[in-house]
């Protein structure tokens, strides 16, 4: 990736570090928690969907740093929404774990995720996985692992060799097309060598920019589950393709867009595409039990 990048860089370098500083703070509150015996889990929308008091009070730390370093930008986190003017130039997506499933049972399989967003446009991106000491980060001038590593998503692009992440199905990915769901799981553990679920699609997406696996796919993630891991996908040279009712979504705003195909670059994993691009349109049906 060259050095020299377009004319958001020495703002994209910015944001970068306060996202950097932000992750940090947020993992110190929540290390507090992780494998603690008297950590709490709650549901949300159900069984499935957990959130933690850790999770609340890493997200209240990140954004008070954030707006302390930038009083004119608006936060949107996964437990408290939006936070500041809807119109303002930058917006940090905020997610303060990632995984809150795995750090709730006091597996490792968790990270902080920060994106920002400059005029709609992603520019910078950090996942912490603060267990392994290990910053994944992003700005105009490329991706790199603890500020020294620098990131090049390349891996194996034939389908029988490839290391596949998925969350799917999970029971939501059931209700739409039962039938068509498991015939397409069938399918893509038969043609890809290894499938497995860590957790973390944005630790999984970072694995992808690293070279350590080669693809990743998800259903119904929010800005700020993919906006960092996507961001530095791309600049790894990875790439990052999301859907919506059925259709690509523009490349410009899929960071909006939870449903995607995350891959090493050169990859042609067609069956991953198809069956997002497939179950991306129960984003425009009626969420009945269709066969």
């Amino acid at each position: 990736m060259p050095e020299s990048g377009p004319p958001f860089a020495p703002a994209s370098e910015v944001l970068r570090q306060s996202a950097e500083i932000a992750a940090r703070a947020g993992a110190a509150v929540a290390m507090r928690g992780f494998r603690s015996p008297d950590l709490v889990a709650h549901e949300k929308a159900d069984h499935h969907d957990l959130v933690t008091e850790f999770d609340r009070a890493s997200e209240e730390a990140i954004r008070a740093v954030l707006l302390e370093r930038h009083p004119d930008s608006a936060v949107l986190g996964e437990e408290f929404g939006l936070l500041g003017d809807a119109n303002a130039r930058l917006v940090w997506h905020v997610d303060p774990i990632d995984g809150t499933a795995a750090f709730a049972t006091g597996l490792a399989m968790w990270c902080v995720c920060i994106g920002a967003e400059l005029d709609g446009t992603v520019v910078a991106g950090v996942v912490f996985d603060p267990v392994a000491d290990q910053m994944f980060a992003a700005d105009a001038h490329g991706a790199t692992l603890n500020g020294d590593l620098r990131l090049v998503a390349r891996g194996r692009v034939e389908p029988s060799r490839a290391t596949v992440f998925s969350h799917f199905p999970w029971p939501r990915d059931l209700i739409w097309a039962p039938e068509a769901a498991m015939a397409q799981f069938r399918e893509v553990t038969d043609a890809y060598g290894t499938v497995r679920s860590i957790g973390s699609g944005a630790l999984a997406m970072c694995a992808i920019a690293a070279g350590w696996a080669d693809a990743v796919l998800n259903l119904g993630a929010n800005s700020w589950d993919v906006a960092a891991s996507a961001f530095i996908l791309r600049r790894a040279g990875g790439e990052y393709t999301a859907y919506l009712a059925g259709e690509r979504v523009d490349p410009a705003q899929d960071h909006r867009c939870g449903n995607y195909v995350a891959t090493v670059a050169g990859a042609r994993f067609d069956a991953l595409h198809e069956l997002v691009r497939f179950q991306s349109g129960r984003d425009s049906a009626p969420m009945s039990r269709q066969r």
